[in-house]
C-alpha cells in the first residue's frame, strides 16, 4: 500500500508553476537591438521561466522591428490575438485580465523609456500591464556587490578575513535616465554601502561632468582608490560609455549587472505580483 503523504513542517511545498491561461510576461528591451542584447534578454527569461515552469515568457524590443528583434508593440499585438483565439476556440466569454504583463528591463527608473514603453502598450491595442522599473532593490545591491568582486574590486564577502589589494574606498554608482534615476540608484547605493562599508555615491552617466564631479567629491571625503559600478544592466546604455566615464574620474570599472540571477528573479517579482502569483522563497538564483 502507498504510504500516506507526511504532513507538518517538513513535508515539501508543492512545485509552483505558471496558472493554466495566465498571461504572457514581455520583457520590454531598451537600447539598439544587438545579439548581445537579445542573448542577455534570453538567459534573464530562462531564469524566470527556470523559478516559474510554464511561464510564457518573451521578448520585445524597444527599438525593433524586425523578424529577428520584433518590436515590443508587435509582440504585445500577437499576444492579445493569441488570448482572442483561445477564447473563440473554447467558446468562453472575453478571459478576464491582460494578454499580456510587460516589465522593463530597466535597474531604475527612465521617463523617457517607460513613456516609449507605454505608448507601444496603447498602439497594440493589447490591454497589456505594465509594471515599475527593477529598482531600487536590496537584491540590485547583492549583484553590484558580485560584480565588483568579479573585478576584483571588492571583497567577495565581508566576514572573509582576508584582504584585496585593489579594493576600491569609494565607489560611484553610475546611471542614466535623469534626476529620478539618479536618486533611485542612491537608495540602491546605501545598500550596497551598508555591505561594503565603504561610501558609495551615485551619479548620471549621461549628464556632461556628473562622474568627474562625484569622483572630486569623494576623494575629497577621503577615498583615495575609486571604482566605477555600473547600475545598469546593459542594453539602454552606449557601447563604451562606461569605460569613457571610468577613464573620466580616473578609475577601474566593474561590468554592467547583465543578466545575474538577481536580475531574473526582480523580472519574475514583478510579474508575480501583477498576476496575483505568491512566489515561493528559496536560494537566490546565481
Amino acid at each position: 500500500m502507498p504510504r500516506a503523504r507526511k504532513s507538518g513542517r517538513h513535508r515539501k511545498p508543492e512545485p509552483l508553476a505558471a496558472p493554466e491561461g495566465a498571461p504572457a510576461l514581455v520583457l520590454a528591451v531598451p537600447g539598439t537591438p544587438a545579439p548581445a542584447s537579445r542573448s542577455l534578454a534570453e538567459e534573464v527569461s530562462s531564469i524566470a521561466r527556470s523559478e516559474l515552469p510554464g511561464l510564457d515568457a518573451r521578448i520585445g524590443y524597444v527599438d525593433g522591428g524586425d523578424d529577428e528583434f520584433p518590436s515590443l508593440e508587435a509582440v504585445l499585438a500577437q499576444a492579445a490575438a493569441e488570448q482572442t483565439a483561445r477564447e473563440g476556440a473554447d467558446g468562453q466569454s472575453p478571459e478576464a485580465g491582460p494578454a499580456a504583463v510587460v516589465v522593463p528591463l530597466l535597474a531604475g527608473p527612465d521617463s523617457a523609456l517607460q513613456r516609449r514603453i507605454r505608448q507601444a502598450i496603447m498602439n497594440s491595442g493589447s490591454g497589456a500591464e505594465l509594471t515599475d522599473v527593477l529598482g531600487p532593490h536590496p537584491l540590485l545591491a547583492e549583484a553590484l556587490h558580485v560584480r565588483l568582486s568579479e573585478a576584483g574590486l571588492a571583497r567577495a564577502d565581508r566576514a572573509r578575513l582576508f584582504t584585496v589589494a585593489t579594493a576600491a574606498d569609494g565607489i560611484i554608482l553610475a546611471t542614466v535616465g535623469g534626476d529620478e534615476a539618479v536618486q533611485a540608484a542612491g537608495i540602491t547605493g546605501m545598500l550596497l554601502s551598508a555591505r561594503l562599508a565603504v561610501p558609495v555615491l551615485a551619479a548620471a552617466l549621461d549628464e556632461e561632468g556628473a562622474i568627474s564631479r562625484t569622483a572630486e567629491q569623494l576623494r575629497g571625503s577621503g577615498s583615495q582608490q575609486l571604482a566605477l559600478a555600473p547600475c545598469l544592466i546593459g542594453p539602454e546604455i552606449a557601447d563604451g560609455l562606461v569605460g569613457a566615464a571610468a577613464a573620466e574620474a580616473g578609475c577601474a570599472s566593474a561590468e554592467a549587472l547583465g543578466a545575474y540571477g538577481a536580475v531574473g528573479r526582480l523580472v519574475l517579482s514583478n510579474y508575480a505580483a501583477a498576476v496575483g502569483i505568491t512566489l515561493q522563497q528559496g536560494a537566490p538564483v546565481r
